[in-house]
């Protein structure tokens, strides 16, 4: 898991805001006042702490919560190029000695008051036998670390442990004086107490035997620096954005700064290079402010280098930060586990990077070439001057905002016509920021109440129960059997439904190599479903994404069958033109008649809603689309011929390989199977032991090999003995070596009792 850089190293998350706050207005407040000319070329920057000069009064850090795949190695390097400490977080994912050896400095590690003094004790430990300098305490509560689901500190070696552990297992709501008086005593390596307020506060950290204090406010570091009087290193955190904001901190009798806001916006924007040169600005910042204030040292600094104005009378009382929303009282699906699914894959993806991964049901990019973007929008705008657009309605076509329906509808209609014998009007067409945003809208709105019922087929893709979840739609679960669904168990899953009161409003599918089981459905099926839509007066939703990466011909989509318009037809361009274009559709024909008589489409009602949410989809992803389908005339299918051979190979190619590591006799004897779908990106297996987060860890960190557990999938429960794998993103060779592994870990896991690691 990639680190993120705190704000600073005060107790809370309330306590940060307000120090934070506070602190940007004094420094607001705070003028430099212009000095003499100093003999020195350039100033020198130069600072001792903690026995150790740095090249600036500058503290890196700390490290503290997820931001940049790679982002704990990049501010080390970065901030020991520069010559300056960093402090990295005891819930640091690598371990003291891999963090040690990325630096030529010694690091300081931030800690914490956990709930074992064993846990402490080791931690303390291991840092000073790696060669830390320095630890760092912050008093206070924790509750802003406790509520965090992070990975256990990878020195407790608790390799089984997922980055989603409870953080309150390990640590104590509060730190105090206690901990900071044995922390003392069990370890040799220079302390620092953090979240020093006051001068009292000040003294009783170096009596309790600190080498060094934080503090957190800016109007009362010149009462603490004159309180301990040059006893121990004294640093300010909270609010330093600037060169001259450090220069203001020394001048009120600070040693030196911690900084951590500008430096995770380098992170953010550049990795290592950003933060590079986020610490440079900051370094070159306060040499311009020492020449304009004649301090040719650090050491020249002092109070008469600044000056302050007077707090506005609306300031006179302290400022109160808005205390810290409580999760608890957000919307309930920002708790769901299904939206935190593929959160957790990226991390597990990022944590592993040299394991092949299975998990991203993504196109392969090889096919892409970004000339083509240009290429396509050109031949949009051909198209718009062809139909007779002057250059100020084309200009206006691509910079403004386009209409809320969409403005390539014509284009998609026409596709939908030559490429899927789909006839539609373009006015029942809404050109949607994806498929995901479609299933939004149309959940939005047919689910009208409480009592109303959103029916998918299990297993599901997680973007439908995703949004219903954020939506307060409820689910229910119609189990697929071995060869798809079945409309016997849809009618009575209707029938149940109507029974208790509810009423199913839709039933949500992807009818053509599904996402996740790899499922398709015949004919027979098809025409069924239809008649049952028809029957039970509910629609139909279909998303099919994969049809056109397949090889052969695809059977003929629910849509172009529909002729009771049960069919809302959910489309996107992401596995065909390009996934970054982010362009979907929805195709909703429906008749809608108002309370006066009129009749519209479900599309107008869809477009009403779409102008509330993301107003329009980006005219310039219209066009490179459009482009794109122009280019073809409107057949994806062609456009995609090569794509579609590469991902029918790379289905082959793993379910041969998969025979070839797991043959017929030995999985039958471990109680491993999987389907053999014929297109698509993905492919299921049935395994002995319990496919979960634990066995996915482990899988990847000791086998090299990372896969989809089937549980996200089933918004019902179940799948706890299913594993995904998608093919399209790997090479012949990845394929090759992958299958190798995850047969390795499936002979392993499958010798131990439900994949009790081994």
């Amino acid at each position: 898991m990639a680190e993120q850089i705190a704000d600073d190293c005060v107790p809370g998350n309330s306590t940060e805001d307000r120090a934070v706050v506070a602190n940007r207005g004094a420094f607001d407040r705070i003028g430099l006042r212009q000095g003499g000319q100093s003999d020195a070329v350039s100033p020198e920057t130069t600072v001792k702490v903690l026995d150790r000069s740095w090249s600036a009064p500058l503290v890196v850090g700390p490290l503290d919560a997820p931001a940049r795949p790679g982002g704990e190695l990049a501010v080390i390097r970065a901030a020991a190029a520069a010559g300056l400490p960093a402090v990295v977080s005891a819930f640091a994912e690598r371990t003291f000695a891999e963090l040690a050896s990325a630096a030529d400095i010694p690091l300081w590690l931030r800690t914490f008051a956990f709930q074992g003094r064993g846990t402490a004790r080791r931690i303390a430990g291991r840092a000073e036998d790696t060669g830390f300098g320095a630890l760092l305490l912050a008093l206070g509560d924790r509750d802003d670390v406790r509520a965090r689901r992070v990975a256990a500190p990878a020195e407790l070696g608790t390799g089984a442990r997922g980055p989603f552990d409870d953080v309150r297992t390990l640590l104590r709501a509060r730190a105090d004086w206690s901990d900071v008086a044995w922390l003392r005593s069990v370890t040799a390596l220079p302390l620092l107490v953090a979240g020093i307020g006051s001068a009292t506060e000040a003294r009783r950290a170096i009596d309790t035997g600190a080498d060094g204090i934080v503090v957190t406010a800016l109007d009362a570091l010149p009462e603490i620096a004159e309180t301990v009087a040059g006893r121990c290193p004294v640093l300010l955190s909270g609010g330093v954005r600037r060169g001259a904001d450090i220069l203001a901190s020394l001048a009120a009798g600070a040693d030196a700064v911690v900084a951590g806001r500008p430096v995770l916006d380098g992170l953010r924007a550049g990795g290592r290079a950003g933060v590079t040169e986020a610490l440079a600005g900051l370094v070159r910042e306060l040499g311009a402010a020492m020449t304009f204030t004649g301090a040719a040292t650090v050491t020249d600094i002092g109070p008469d280098a600044i000056r302050t104005a007077p707090r506005p009378a609306a300031e006179a009382a302290p400022i109160r930060a808005a205390q810290p929303l409580r999760k608890a009282e957000l919307h309930a699906s920002v708790c769901d586990p299904v939206l935190d699914t593929m959160t957790f894959l990226n991390e597990i993806t990022s944590r592993y990077p040299e394991a092949i991964s299975f998990a991203p049901g993504r196109p392969y990019d090889g096919f892409f070439d970004s000339e083509q973007i240009f290429t396509h929008l050109r031949r949009y705008l051909n198209h718009l001057e062809e139909q007779g657009s002057s250059s100020q309605q084309v200009r206006t076509a691509m910079y403004q905002y386009g209409p809320t329906a969409g403005q390539i509808r014509e284009i998609i209609a026409d596709s939908l016509r030559a490429d899927e014998n789909i006839d539609v009007p373009a006015e029942s067409i809404v050109v949607t920021v994806g498929a995901q945003e479609a299933m939004l809208l149309v959940l939005r709105a047919l689910i009208t109440g409480p009592d109303d019922v959103l029916l998918v087929s299990s297993p599901c893709y997680v973007g439908i129960t995703g949004a219903a979840r954020l939506l307060d739609v409820a689910v229910t679960a119609v189990e697929e059997r071995e060869d798809g669904i079945s409309c016997a168990d849809l009618e009575a899953a209707i029938r149940n439904e109507r029974a208790r009161g509810r009423s199913p409003r839709a039933f949500y599918v992807v009818p053509d190599h599904s996402n996740p089981s790899g499922t398709t459905m015949g004919p027979r099926a098809r025409a069924e479903l239809l008649a049952l839509a028809a029957r039970h007066g509910i629609l139909v939703l279909e998303d099919s994404p994969y049809r056109l990466v397949s090889p052969g011909r695809p059977l003929p989509t629910l849509k172009s069958l529909d002729r009771a318009h049960s069919v809302v037809h959910l489309g996107s361009f992401s596995k065909t033109v390009f996934p970054g274009a982010r362009v979907g559709f929805v195709i909703a024909d429906q008749p809608v008649l108002d309370d006066a008589g009129r009749t519209g489409l479900l599309a107008d009602e869809l477009a009403k809603i779409k102008s509330m949410v993301t107003v329009n989809t980006s005219s310039l992803s219209q066009g490179a689309v459009a482009g794109a389908l122009l280019a073809a005339d409107g057949k994806v299918s062609e456009l995609n011929t090569a794509a579609a051979a590469y991902y029918g190979d790379a289905m082959r190619a793993t379910l041969r390989e998969l025979d070839r590591h797991l043959p017929a006799d030995r999985r039958e004897a471990l109680g491993v199977r999987w389907n053999e779908p014929t297109g698509g990106f993905f492919l299921t297996l049935r395994v002995p032991f319990r496919a979960d987060n634990t066995a996915l860890i482990r899988s990847a960190q000791d086998f090299g090999v990372i896969w989809t557990p089937m549980s996200y999938f089933h918004p019902g429960g179940g799948g706890t003995h299913g594993i995904r794998l998608s093919t399209s993103y790997l090479t012949p060779t990845q394929i090759e070596e992958g299958a190798a592994r995850l047969a390795r870990f499936i002979e392993a896991w499958s010798a131990t009792p439900e994949g009790t690691a081994p």
